[in-house]
C-alpha cells in the first residue's frame, strides 16, 4: 500500500460556523467517495483557511464526520492579493493502492477554478 496526498478545496459563501461545517463536511465526503476512501486510510488532514474566515476550525468538520483518531491541522492560506476569497483548502496523506494518476482531488463549487488542471 502506497501512501497518496489527495488535494481539495471549497469556497464558503459566508462566514459562519455551521455553513464552514457544512461545506467541509461535504468536500470531505465527496474527497473519500471519489477515492473510495473510509477514515481508516487517513494518515493526516491538513486545512488551509483564507484569512478572512474566523468563525471556526475547518477540522471540527472532520471530527464531525466520526474522523477522530486522525491527525489534523489548521493553518492560515498566504494572503495574496486578488485570491480567491472564503477558501478552506485540504491536503490529505492517505494510505492507498491508486496509482498517482488514480487519484481524484476534489474541488467543489467556484473552487474549481483554482485548479482546472487537477481537479476531477
Amino acid at each position: 500500500m502506497a501512501v497518496r496526498a489527495v488535494r481539495g478545496a471549497v469556497q464558503l459563501e459566508r462566514d459562519e460556523a455551521g455553513h464552514m461545517d457544512e461545506q467541509v463536511a461535504a468536500l470531505l465526503t465527496a474527497l473519500m467517495e471519489r477515492n473510495g476512501l473510509t477514515a481508516d486510510d487517513l494518515i493526516s488532514l491538513w486545512f488551509t483557511a483564507t484569512p478572512d474566515l474566523r468563525s471556526d476550525f475547518p477540522a471540527a468538520a472532520a471530527r464531525g464526520l466520526g474522523i477522530t483518531d486522525v491527525p489534523l491541522i489548521c493553518a492560515q492560506e498566504l494572503d495574496v492579493e486578488g485570491a480567491m476569497p472564503r477558501v478552506v483548502r485540504v491536503l490529505a496523506h492517505i494510505e492507498s493502492d491508486r496509482p498517482r494518476a488514480g487519484i481524484a482531488h476534489v474541488y467543489l463549487g467556484a473552487a474549481a477554478a483554482l485548479r482546472k488542471d487537477i481537479a476531477q
